[in-house]
Parts: structure tokens; C-alpha cells; sequence
């Protein structure tokens, strides 16, 4: 997917801002992570919060450049609404909002797990269909567990799966800032 540069190519400054600030990026999503796994439902309120924020900006920005270009775009207008009209909504009441979102969530795991069967099916019995299809059980058990239990489950389970990405975000963070700098040597 990316291409390193190869260390030699790389100025000696750069390798170490690189491994400082992944160092201290990955140590704060390591933390953020524990935090998230340990207290999912705070970690799921700030998740809320922050797409709710985003999806406020979006709005805004989308109804500027739709007065910009086209005063008269009544989808671009819509959208807008839309935007902020959600935005709002999970800005004063997180809890729909965190149902909303975990709704969301297990749309996409299914969605995913539609995707991953398809391609399991179009690869089969080619070398490395069996992942894809673990994948997709994967995403349907991940969809499921949204949805058994909905709204209540997510309630922890937002935070809990941000937690663990975070967590491991972090981990990969200073793993690839560590390899860089052995790279470098």
C-alpha cells in the first residue's frame, strides 16, 4: 500500500523527528486505548461527541460552499441541513446519538461482512479465500453483537472497540518508529 523510503534516502533529522513523534503519538494512543478498554462508556461518549462535532463542521462547511457555488442547490442545501440537523440532535442527546452511531456500526459490519463473502466466493479455491471468509464471519459476529441488545450494547461497545483500535494504533506507532530508526543504523 505505502512505499518507504529507503534509509539511506532518509536525512538523519528526519528519522529522528519521525521516531520522536511517533513515539509520543503512539505512547498517547496507547494510553487513550487502556483508558478506552478500561472505561468503554467514557470512551464511547467522547467518540460521540467527537462525530458529532465533525458532523457539525461538515454542515457548515457544506452549506459556505453550497452558498459559494450554487445559492440555488436545494440538495446541497439539504445536505447541509441534514448535517447540522444530526449534529444537533446527537449534541443534545448523546444517548440517541450513541445509538445512532452504533446503529452505524453494525450496518457497516454487515456491510463488510457482505463484501468479505463475496470475495471469499470469487477467489475459492484460490489461495487465501479462507481469510476472507473468516473475515466476513468476523464482521457478521462484530454486526451481531451490535445489534443483540440494541441501543444498550452501544453504549460499551463503541468505546470498547475505539479502545482497542487506539490501543493497537498505538502499538503499530511505535513499532514502525522503532523499525525506522534500526533502518536508519
Amino acid at each position: 500500500m505505502w512505499k518507504y523510503p529507503l534509509a539511506e534516502n532518509v536525512s538523519e533529522e528526519l528519522v529522528q523527528k519521525f521516531h520522536k513523534y511517533t513515539k509520543i503519538t503512539g505512547v498517547i494512543f496507547v494510553v487513550l486505548g487502556i483508558v478506552g478498554i478500561l472505561f468503554p462508556e467514557v470512551m464511547t461518549l467522547a467518540t460521540v461527541s467527537f462525530v458529532s462535532w465533525l458532523l457539525l463542521f461538515a454542515g457548515i462547511f457544506a452549506g459556505y460552499f453550497t452558498y459559494l457555488s450554487d445559492k440555488e442547490d436545494f440538495i446541497g442545501w439539504l445536505k447541509s441541513l441534514v448535517l447540522i440537523g444530526v449534529a444537533l440532535f446527537m449534541i443534545f442527546y448523546p444517548l440517541s446519538g450513541i445509538g445512532t452511531v452504533g446503529l452505524l456500526l453494525s450496518i457497516y459490519f454487515f456491510i463488510d461482512a457482505f463484501a468479505s463473502f463475496s470475495m471469499a466466493m470469487n477467489m475459492r479455491p484460490h489461495k487465501g479465500w479462507i481469510m476472507w471468509f473468516i473475515n466476513a464471519i468476523f464482521s457478521v459476529l462484530l454486526g451481531a453483537l451490535f445489534v443483540i441488545g440494541w441501543p444498550m450494547t452501544s453504549l460499551y461497545l463503541i468505546g470498547l472497540f475505539v479502545g482497542f483500535s487506539l490501543f493497537f494504533d498505538g502499538i503499530s506507532l511505535l513499532t514502525v518508529g522503532s523499525i525506522f530508526k534500526k533502518m536508519q543504523k
